[in-house]
């Protein structure tokens, strides 16, 4: 994969940056781009947080390679609410190009379509032995049987869902987004993109080797508007101390790419540690209510672009939020003009409800040019210190229909609720878990369905929301939240330092 000298931004995915909003990262939210020759040192503390995030870069397509695991071990004398491991193991998911990544996306944009397609998916780094051009290329993992090993898995890939397996072993799940859970066994996960999954290994199986694969959840690729897929398999291999070099390893049964069933029971059975360290309960009183709609659309084709793909000819792959389709600033990043009071940069009508209301999930649904064409703005949302946040998030088929993975900076969320359809407040509502729902910053909204999500801001700042699909993001599947000022110097953002990148 080829990269150039471009402009970068390296947020902590995950990390809260409490009061420390100018080091969360992402291009205009909270800062300009680093611009080549130039540096910006990220300053934050790490608060009340255990477990497995990471960083990446946050402009462009440059996440494909730029990315890294952060490890947060509980504090001395401090131990895990599950028995010590004998080792610790990250396990990073990628994607690869044979191309540059910064130009998969320009050709995208130029184009008015989706992103070309990776060629291979890697486990950390290696795409592995079923692709021709790396059959001696494979993470290997060497165990000794009996241990147990904690995987701290990562999905940076750019634009898939993976599902993760290992041949003949079951694991157990005790943490999701640096949230401990309660402990789930299961042999198979299915990670989005941004996502982070920490699971309890044991080698109890024979003597032998054993494939780990990685392949893709293709969510859309079975609906009314096929969405392309990468249909291939990445495979690593865990190898007991003891195997025969001449052993071949077995493979595990890899689930279809459009096992829905599959991924949508891991995605809803997993609950957080009542109780546990850093355990936050279910806030009751909802302050701001949203209902959104998340999903693609169109735009009228730009000047200077083709659009000849698959979108119908003279229109371009836009996406929204409650039609609303996002537009980052150019001049001034929204962090700075909301800090400096700066005007004309963003508004803050970001509409709490679909401008129209319709059959959100049917895909022959004939729609009206204006949900079609969604409008372009940079629109957001303001809510008071303290407040608390609750979203639906309804999944449309306005242009196929796919499960979309939504991160929220600065704050973990409870996911209350996750079901297929359209959301019935009268019938969906009373499904809510408020005592133990997981906690995320990533949440996986079902393909033709709804999830729903609840937060405390308060956390002061401007702070993304957008779909960790990149293609999807840099079309408009985006919003923001400013979170005001609380009543004291602690709960009040301090100015930018003074390296702060400009544009």
């Amino acid at each position: 994969m080829q990269m150039q000298a471009n402009v970068y931004l390296i947020p902590m995915h995950g990390v809260f940056q409490l009061l420390s909003a100018w080091a969360d990262g992402p291009e205009m939210i909270t800062q300009c781009a680093i611009r080549p020759g130039n540096k910006y040192t990220y300053k934050f503390r790490i608060i009340n947080q255990e477990g497995t995030l990471f960083w990446h870069a946050h402009s462009s397509f440059l996440r494909a390679t730029l990315h890294g695991a952060i490890i947060i071990r509980p504090r001395v004398r401090h131990s895990y609410p599950f028995p010590t491991p004998y080792r610790e193991v990250p396990i990073v998911l990628g994607e690869w190009w044979n191309a540059n990544v910064v130009d998969v996306e320009t050709q995208a944009l130029a184009l008015g379509v989706g992103p070309n397609l990776s060629n291979a998916y890697t486990i950390n780094g290696w795409p592995g032995d079923l692709y021709p051009c790396s059959q001696n290329q494979m993470y290997k993992h060497r165990v000794k049987q009996g241990k147990t090993y904690l995987l701290r898995i990562i999905n940076a890939a750019v634009s898939s869902h993976l599902f993760y397996k290992i041949a003949n072993h079951n694991v157990t799940v005790v943490a999701v987004d640096a949230r401990y859970t309660n402990p789930y066994v299961t042999d198979v996960m299915v990670i989005s993109p941004g996502q982070t999954v920490d699971v309890l290994l044991t080698a109890n199986q024979p003597v032998g080797s054993y494939y780990m694969t990685a392949n893709n959840y293709a969510s859309g690729s079975g609906t009314a508007v096929g969405v392309p897929f990468n249909p291939t398999t990445t495979r690593g291999v865990i190898i007991y101390q003891g195997a025969s070099s001449s052993t071949t390893p077995l493979m595990p049964v890899v689930p279809a790419f459009n096992d829905t069933p599959t991924a949508h029971k891991f995605f809803t059975e997993l609950t957080s540690l009542v109780g546990g360290r850093h355990w936050v309960p279910v806030p009751l009183n909802v302050d701001h209510k949203m209902f959104v709609t998340v999903g693609t659309a169109l735009d009228v084709c730009p000047p200077n672009v083709s659009c000849l793909g698959r979108p119908p000819v003279g229109a371009a792959l836009s996406a929204s939020m409650n039609n609303v389709s996002f537009v980052s600033p150019t001049s001034l990043s929204l962090l700075q003009a909301f800090f400096f009071n700066v005007g004309g940069v963003y508004t803050t009508d970001f509409p709490a409800n679909p401008p129209v209301q319709f059959d959100y999930t049917n895909p022959s649904i004939n729609l009206d040019p204006p949900l079609l064409f969604a409008p372009k703005g940079t629109r957001i949302t303001k809510v008071k210190f303290n407040s608390t946040v609750e979203m639906v998030m309804q999944n449309t088929a306005i242009i196929g229909v796919e499960n979309h993975p939504m991160h929220l900076h600065g704050f973990d969320f409870h996911v209350l609720a996750q079901g297929f359809g359209n959301f019935n407040p009268a019938t969906d509502t009373p499904k809510y878990n408020l005592v133990n729902p997981q906690m995320r910053n990533t949440v996986s909204v079902p393909v033709g369905g709804w999830a729903v999500i609840r937060f405390v801001a308060n956390n002061p700042g401007v702070w993304f929301m957008h779909c960790h699909f990149d293609g999807h993001m840099t079309i408009g599947l985006s919003t923001a939240f400013i979170v005001e000022n609380g009543p004291t110097p602690d709960t009040t953002l301090p100015p930018p330092p003074t390296d702060l990148p400009q544009c």
